[in-house]
């Protein structure tokens, strides 16, 4: 007898079954042995990290070669992220308080006999950081340990760190190009025109600026005033600082910098000459005669017998100890407030109404936090958001947890907004910080859809009905609303700075105006309480919290999303780098549109149909 066949269907689902059974093995294996792999790399890795030390040989030289940004906190960029590589070009940053960490431990660390400072890559965004970084140098320095800086090109940013250096060397091929600072700014009043865009803008502030590029195809003569005070602050300081470093005249400097077309003549073009001649740098050195006068010095040679023994700052910073009495210990807690203030959560490297309000509170709940430091390195932003972080730091001194502020390379608009209820602000001389005073914009477009042929028509059942609708004009009526509705918040701005620094309302409202001051200007008229960096806010806040000596220091930060993490990732993703294979990429100047249009970057967050109200600054020389 002839056994019967199984019916054709049966058979494949009895075939997939089995198929569905081998792929759920092999994927609960693969997911099983890739979580094992994870474990024991993350296992060799602490072993490794924890022995790091041992590896670190006598006589190093620790050498600082920092590319990108400085940063106070490291950032997720979307945007700037997915432009750099489809460029081709990564973005770069450097922690601040890595480098003065490593710093302040080499000067100590008896295997670290010198620093060597390679400052080329170094992305400059304001002198109050490269101060910081300064002062770390001189401590150092202090400990009776060199420092040299060499480069290929210097520029002004570059020099002002490396002129911390005993001695400062540059290409023959090279030199160091010095020439001022300006803030230049793009106007696109008439693009707007053009494309029937109608902007409103509602402002309270002589001063107040930041809005011109809209209205405006020129900056305004209160514009030109104002920048012109604070920045010729901001350029006496980096004179008088670079001359005294460097036992100059700083009138000599000035003129010597001013007329740099008259007096390259003298050397025929030849750079580094002059910067010599000007007694910039103390010598002309090649890569090689560095290596070669590291060894003439006694450092001994590096790995088979090339080049000389030394540590870069990222496996220095990682064989350093682990704070452990920051976990455990009460002490002081830090909280990085940097960049664009916008509403809700943001990513780390920004601020959020919501997010940087909620490190606040955590660092206040925390029975470990004793003292708190805002580090604050911000423009501004929307005033909601800044009133929201304002309103926990208030909270944070009423529970009985002093509250000091720091200030960056900026805290102006919103970034002094949120500083403004601080027991004490520290700032350093050449700090961008003021700029008290808000503005609003409402955009409207019937004149864009008016070119498409478009037309908007209707009824309404009140005068206020449809008021915001963005396809038709701006009633007359509405902007008195919105106008009311900036005066009341650039009278409660100036009337929390003044409760906040025991004056008058009439004294701060005449130094507010929307006007930007220098961190010493600011002194001067009462807006910040002393000069000094983050150690000195740091050091002040565990004096008023009572703490011993040795007390530990706690960064408070969020952890990176799922999707900022696929963005850091992105552009190691196979798609972009298949691209890049086939030479599709685009122009590496594409990356650097974000930063070279920041007015246009404001508009990222501005909402549809109703007015935005910022606390914003544009004052970022370059």
């Amino acid at each position: 007898m002839t056994a019967s066949r199984p019916n054709g269907f049966w058979a494949f689902l009895r075939v997939f079954g089995r198929g569905l059974n081998v792929l759920r093995l092999v994927i609960i294996n693969t997911v099983f042995f890739g979580l094992l792999f994870i474990v024991l790399l993350l296992m060799v890795g602490l072993f490794a990290g924890r022995h790091a030390g041992l590896g670190l040989q006598a006589d190093s030289v620790l050498v600082l070669k920092p590319e990108g940004r400085l940063v106070e906190q490291y950032s997720i960029a979307p945007l700037q992220r997915v432009l750099s590589g489809l460029s081709g070009s990564e973005p770069k940053e450097v922690q601040v308080r890595d480098m003065v960490r490593a710093i302040d431990a080499a000067a100590t660390d008896k295997h670290i006999t010198r620093i060597l400072l390679l400052p080329d890559q170094l992305q400059a965004g304001g002198f109050a950081a490269l101060r910081e970084v300064g002062a770390a140098l001189d401590r150092f320095r202090a400990a009776g340990k060199p420092v040299i800086a060499w480069s290929v090109n210097y520029d002004q940013g570059q020099y002002y760190l490396a002129s911390h250096a005993d001695r400062l060397l540059v290409d023959p091929q090279g030199g160091v190009m010095i020439t001022g600072l300006a803030n230049y700014r793009l106007f696109y009043k008439d693009l707007l025109d053009k494309l029937g865009v109608q902007v409103h803008l509602f402002r309270v502030g002589q001063f107040k600026s930041a809005a011109e590029p809209y209205i405006l195809d020129h900056a305004s003569p209160e514009s030109k005033e104002a920048d012109s005070y604070w920045m010729g602050g901001l350029w006496d300081n980096y004179l008088a600082s670079v001359a005294k470093r460097r036992k100059l005249d700083p009138a000599t400097l000035r003129s010597d910098i001013d007329q740099l077309p008259d007096n390259i003549g003298r050397t025929h073009g030849n750079l580094a000459q002059l910067s010599l001649e000007e007694h910039l740098v103390d010598g002309l050195a090649t890569e090689a005669d560095v290596e070669t006068m590291m060894r003439r010095e006694g450092v001994p040679a590096g790995k088979q017998g090339r080049g000389f023994r030394a540590v870069n700052l990222a496996a220095y910073v990682a064989q350093l100890p682990d704070d452990t009495d920051a976990l455990f210990k009460p002490g002081v807690a830090v909280v990085v407030a940097e960049g664009e203030i916008a509403g809700g959560k943001q990513p780390q490297g920004e601020i959020g109404g919501e997010s940087t309000a909620a490190l606040i509170r955590a660092a206040r709940e925390d029975k470990k936090t004793k003292a708190l430091v805002l580090r604050v390195n911000s423009p501004g932003g929307e005033v909601y958001a800044a009133e929201q972080i304002r309103r926990e730091v208030e909270l944070t001194r009423k529970a009985g947890i002093p509250v000091i502020v720091s200030m960056g390379d900026v805290a102006a608009s919103g970034g002094y907004w949120i500083s403004m209820n601080a027991d004490r602000i520290f700032a350093e001389p050449n700090t961008i910080t003021g700029s008290i005073g808000i503005f609003g914009m409402y955009y409207s477009i019937p004149d864009t859809l008016a070119k498409l042929g478009v037309q908007s028509d209707g009824v309404a059942t009140g005068p206020m009905a449809g008021a915001f609708d963005i396809t038709r004009p701006l009633d007359p009526r509405v902007g008195q609303v919105i106008q009311a509705i900036i005066d009341k918040g650039y009278h409660d701005f100036v009337g929390g700075v003044a409760k906040a620094r025991g004056k008058d309302y009439d004294a701060i409202d005449a130094i507010a105006q929307g006007r930007v001051w220098t961190g010493q200007q600011a002194l001067d008229r009462g807006l910040v309480d002393q000069l000094g960096g983050l150690d000195s806010a740091i050091a002040y806040a565990a004096q008023q919290a009572k703490l011993a000596k040795g007390f530990p220091v706690r960064y408070v930060e969020q952890p990176l999303g799922g999707f900022e993490q696929f963005v850091v990732g992105l552009n190691q993703s196979a798609t972009v780098r298949i691209a890049q294979s086939y030479g599709l990429r685009l122009p590496s100047w594409m990356a650097e549109l974000p930063r070279a249009m920041p007015e246009l970057q404001l508009l990222r967050n501005a909402r549809a149909g109703r007015p935005n109200v910022y606390a914003y600054c544009f004052c970022a020389p370059r």
